[in-house]
């Protein structure tokens, strides 16, 4: 029998091991955000580890863009402001 490959997208090494490094960072408190003190969110620090990433030239996918969700939430606030 044949075997399969994995239908996954390609990550490259390089990408992983900074977001790993940053992490690693994060855990032990030595994470800062740009001049400033220690970074406290785990969402924040995994956007530092992408970014980092990126600019080392991984392949990361692209951000998603915030269109979508904006736009369902202006139109809910819309409709919800009305009154009678």
């Amino acid at each position: 029998m044949a075997t399969k490959k994995a239908a996954s997208k390609k990550r490259s090494q390089r990408g992983r091991g900074k977001v790993e490094k940053v992490m690693h960072e994060y855990k032990h408190g030595q994470l800062k955000s740009g001049g400033r003190g220690k970074v406290k969110s785990r969402k924040q620090a995994v956007a530092i580890a992408l970014n980092e990433a990126r600019e080392s030239g991984a392949r990361i996918p692209k951000k998603r863009s915030a269109k979508k969700t904006a736009s369902k939430k202006t139109a809910s606030n819309r409709r919800g402001s009305r009154r009678s």
